[in-house]
């Protein structure tokens, strides 16, 4: 080689390990930099892992997920702490296992007021926090929305067949919701979590979604959700300078090891979920990771994203050594827990840990599964590998010593009923039977669940008689079921059978006698059957059995005995229970409201409506409703001749109680009063459609009467023949707790 020649080829080896160098620093900054831009976590609820074709599936499609995964990292062994909503994220914001959080169930549980979470950690760095969130699980009561500037728990009415108001939002109105607040702060330092309960049950995805099965169809749609607010961050040139991490609180059984749904069991169906995350500037993009990860890594991750010190005492490591292909994770394990059954039907919790090669469970029937050869868990190793699993179990009792089962605190009625409209339980066992080991194992009890659930979908389709029956047959099985017993009177009382929700409530309390909401259950089905000795009995009991502390429950128990009172025509008791309400809850105005009930009762009615107005003006500052406070109202009015106040209402008395038949009647009489009877009829076909009970076919059939309709009324007499057909009560001993 030619002098020259060898020198230019010396200048340019030179320039070019100049240049990689630059490069290669470059990136290094770029990816030991503190991050910036926007951070945003999108949980997918009850989104299984294999259900993605990131991850292997080829039933669905998946295109925005598919690219996010492509531009970022994707986690094959990402897993959850609990297969339930709100223990999962309770742990995934906090980077504190549920034990830790103290967020056991779904129901009758809240995160400690004070607790520093993810968003609180952020805002001291100094990042804008928003929550956006989709279901009322995760509603702001239950201390989720610590530490966001802004919080979005709000749902938009519910359909008009459900009496349970708002429960859920459709996840592309979160989405919106999620644009507007990132167009509005006006900075790219920002924190979003946006939480869609796409793809939990009832799967309805939209019509152009209908070639998949249900559940894969709302995957789909979930995943069209995510497309749009990633177009959004493109076309906000953000997408680049973002972090955007994509998971799952928990699966979805769909019959595997029998369960379609989830909360009982903890396979991998159940707790593996899905995990990308994407860097700023796509750092890393294209690469896979196979070490074992969990939720509370999550916090300690961005943590260490954004170069915020780590709190001390949390079990998670950061992840950023496998994102930025820097290092690898040493193995760990992840501990998981299923407390759903201890909770609502008295079985055994299931608690269990997982290595990079095995998953045990502690269950009354210990279970040790090979994941590496049985990934779907069909063959119990227990037996076969003792030395495996008491190594597995001593990790377990180390990571969870000391963690008690705590009993739940008191859900309110509305709590309970919105919880059970989105396929939770709304009530909790007795948790203090020895251990769990001493229990029914869920194993053995799987069948009882599947039916209680598709009980719960048939009353969801306001199937009462058909909800009964299998309620009653779990029943005849297993009478010391306190949670079934509660759902049957329940049940019982939507087709007016108050017999036998009586009975039931009853039953429930031979089980439960510390439970106030049942004596309160109680005395309504005996107000309705006018049996009002018993009744006020039964709603005082539920005001003594109240601890000091569950003042809402206390003011529920006398609200009740106002109630019976206004019945026994005793104005006098009706005032001090109102009074008493009133003390219990400074923001019920009850005491108003029942003087503008004498009066109104008195047939005062110019006097009784400026207290029932004031009533309704107090009210604004409660969380709970007045059953009847705008039947009330609307009533006076109409007796008033003031027809277009009364029929606001009405409206507005169905607006927050749409089983309420008198309502209706009221509504639909007015408009025949007033040359409206196409409005009249719709409001008597809403009557049965929404209200399918006895009672409403009746009032139903006298009005279409009254209206000269003989025609449609016999229609519906026949109708509620063939819609109600007998039903006895079960012919059980009472049991044999005290």
């Amino acid at each position: 080689m030619s002098r020259p020649l060898r020198f230019t080829f010396i200048i340019f080896l030179a320039a070019l390990s100049t240049t990689l160098a630059a490069v290669g620093g470059w990136r290094f900054a770029r990816a030991s930099a503190p991050v910036s831009g926007p951070i945003i976590v999108i949980s997918i609820d009850t989104l299984r892992a294999d259900h993605l074709p990131a991850y292997g599936y080829r039933t669905v499609k998946t295109p925005a997920i598919d690219a996010l995964a492509a531009d970022g990292v994707v986690f094959d062994r990402a897993y959850s702490h609990a297969p339930q909503t709100l223990p999962a994220h309770a742990a995934l914001l906090s980077g504190q296992l549920p034990f830790e959080t103290g967020v056991r169930d779904n129901v009758g549980f809240s995160i400690k007021p004070g607790e520093r979470l993810l968003p609180q950690m952020l805002r001291d760095r100094g990042f804008t926090t928003a929550g956006v969130v989709s279901a009322y699980v995760l509603r702001k009561e239950t201390g989720i929305a610590q530490g966001f500037d802004f919080f979005d728990g709000e749902m938009p009415p519910a359909s008009p067949e459900l009496s349970i108001g708002q429960v859920q939002r459709d996840g592309s109105e979160s989405e919106q919701i999620a644009e507007h607040w990132l167009e509005s702060i006006g900075t790219a330092r920002a924190f979003l979590f946006l939480h869609l309960y796409e793809p939990h049950k009832p799967y309805a995805p939209p019509e152009r979604f209908s070639a998949y099965a249900p559940y894969d169809g709302e995957i789909a749609y979930a995943d069209e959700i995510v497309g749009r607010l990633v177009r959004y961050l493109k076309s906000h040139q953000l997408y680049d300078r973002s972090t955007v991490i994509l998971l799952s609180d928990h699966g979805e059984g769909l019959g595997d090891h029998g369960e379609q749904e989830h909360g009982l069991f903890v396979y991998d169906e159940a707790i593996h979920v899905p995990l990308i995350i994407k860097q700023e500037s796509n750092v890393g993009s294209g690469r896979r990771v196979g070490d074992l990860v969990q939720h509370i890594d999550l916090v300690p991750t961005i943590l260490d994203l954004v170069k915020a010190p780590i709190p001390g005492g949390l079990h998670g490591r950061s992840l950023k050594p496998v994102l930025d292909g820097t290092g690898r994770l040493d193995p760990t394990t992840v501990y998981a827990e299923a407390l759903y059954a201890r909770y609502h039907f008295g079985w055994s919790e299931l608690t269990a840990v997982t290595d990079e090669r095995y998953r045990y469970i502690k269950a009354p029937r210990e279970e040790l599964y090979d994941l590496e050869h049985d990934a779907r868990e069909q063959a119990n190793l227990a037996a076969e590998r003792p030395q495996a699993r008491q190594a597995l179990r001593g990790a377990l009792d180390r990571v969870s010593a000391g963690a008690a089962i705590h009993a739940p605190h008191e859900v309110s009625a509305e709590a309970r009923e919105r919880l059970q409209a989105l396929g939770y339980v709304g009530l909790q066992g007795d948790v203090a039977v020895g251990p769990g080991e001493t229990l029914p194992d869920p194993k053995d009890k799987r069948e009882i669940l599947e039916h209680y659930r598709e009980a719960v979908d048939l009353a969801a389709e306001r199937r009462w008689p058909q909800a009964i029956a299998l309620l009653q047959d779990i029943l005849r099985d297993d009478p010391e079921m306190a949670d079934v017993w509660a759902q049957l009177a329940v049940f019982a009382t939507r087709i007016d059978r108050y017999d036998l929700a009586v009975d039931a409530y009853k039953r429930h309390i031979e089980l439960q006698p510390e439970e106030p909401t049942a004596y309160i259950g109680t005395a309504a089905a005996l107000l309705k059957l006018r049996r009002l000795d018993e009744a006020r009995e039964y709603a005082q009991l539920a005001a003594d059995v109240a601890v000091p502390a569950n003042r809402r429950a206390r003011a529920s128990a006398h609200e009740m005995l106002a109630k019976i009172a206004l019945a026994r025509h005793d104005p006098d008791a009706a005032r001090e229970e109102a009074r008493l309400a009133r003390e219990q809850d400074m923001t019920l105005p009850l005491p108003t409201f029942i003087e503008a009930r004498l009066l109104y009762d008195d047939s005062r009615y110019a006097d009784a409506l400026p207290l029932f107005q004031q009533a309704i003006s107090e009210l604004k500052k409660s969380t709970v409703q007045i059953t009847e406070l705008h039947f009330y109202t609307a009533d006076t009015l109409g007796r008033l001749e003031r027809y277009a106040e009364a029929e606001a209402q009405f409206l507005e008395e169905l607006r927050y109680f749409p089983q309420n038949i008198r309502a209706r009647a009221g509504l639909a009489m007015l408009y025949q009063a007033n040359a409206r009877p196409d409005e009249a009829e719709q409001v008597l076909r809403d009557m049965t459609r929404i209200t399918p009970t006895p009672e409403s076919y009746a009032l139903a059939t006298r009005l279409y009467t009254m209206f000269g309709n003989r025609r449609q009324a016999e229609a519906l007499r026949a109708e509620s023949r063939r819609a109600f057909p007998p039903i006895k009560p079960l012919p059980l001993p009472h049991t044999s707790r005290n």
